[in-house]
């Protein structure tokens, strides 16, 4: 069975959703695969700024290309690729930018709406579905809006919205449907019901557990930047102790063993 085919099939169990705990390079991959995710998933924050650029759409694609394929590399299980809006506008610079991406061998992306109309993703997940399917690759695409996270209606009205993006989206070739910011667990359960789309949804404080959120028909959770945001806070925590006191007893805190981490990598040799 192909990659594509797996990560699709990681979407059908009503038992338990997929879980993602995203990552932004390809050790952490590795690391994630080798504690048993059955797929990974990049962040694009977290990818913005361990390259160097704030999150937004302003990562150079070239950039992520490399990134997908350093990560498929160091991974045997499907990889998917938060792409952001694409780095452009045009659907036409969209697919251009993303062409080495999904040569890369990966087996689904994120591609989101943010304050845009709909249908300027749609008309980009309508390209990419094209050139995917040119290239013989049947590319799950995760399609993000940012009803909820960018608070684009008034609340009584964000359910309605988020349907009738689904609707749009799906039209066009969207296999999922991401709502990042969704935590109320009657609108979870409305949205879910109204949309033959699997449904992914953001780490929250506010979410229950993973079993809780599969009665309610969640298919995927993701812990978008949550992770990043924990290890730039613990990086900036140590290293401001190390270059204020030069204390070098920070480095026995809860670390890895060098051992450890580099049998991780040569068993995937």
């Amino acid at each position: 069975m192909n990659q594509t085919r797996i990560f699709r099939d990681l979407h059908s169990n009503p038992a338990r959703p997929l879980i993602l705990p995203n990552i932004w390079d390809a050790g952490g991959a590795r690391l994630l695969e080798s504690l048993g995710a059955p797929a990974v998933a990049t962040t694009s924050a977290g990818v913005a700024w361990s390259h160097g650029y704030p999150d937004g759409n302003v990562l150079p694609a070239r950039l992520q290309a490399q990134l997908a394929e350093e990560v498929v590399r160091a991974v045997k299980v499907p990889v998917s690729i938060d792409v952001e809006a694409g780095y452009a506008d045009e659907p036409a610079a969209v697919v251009e930018n993303l062409k080495p991406v999904v040569a890369a061998g990966i087996a689904g992306i994120n591609i989101e709406d943010g304050t845009g109309a709909p249908a300027v993703l749609t008309r980009k997940i309508e390209a990419i579905k094209k050139m995917a399917s040119a290239e013989g690759v049947d590319l799950f695409i995760n399609a993000r809006t940012d009803v909820y996270l960018q608070d684009l209606v008034a609340d009584e009205a964000k359910v309605n919205e988020t349907l009738s993006r689904a609707v749009t989206y799906q039209k066009a070739g969207a296999d999922g449907l991401f709502v990042p910011g969704l935590t109320d667990t009657t609108e979870i359960v409305k949205i879910t019901q109204g949309t033959g789309l699997p449904v992914n949804l953001m780490a929250s404080p506010d979410l229950p557990k993973a079993d809780a959120l599969a009665r309610l028909n969640v298919r995927r959770l993701s812990a978008g930047t949550g992770l990043s945001k924990i290890v730039f806070h613990e990086i900036a925590r140590l290293a401001a102790n190390f270059l204020q006191e030069g204390n070098c007893g920070i480095f026995a805190e809860n670390a890895m063993p060098f051992a450890e981490i580099q049998k991780l990598f040569a068993e995937r040799k």
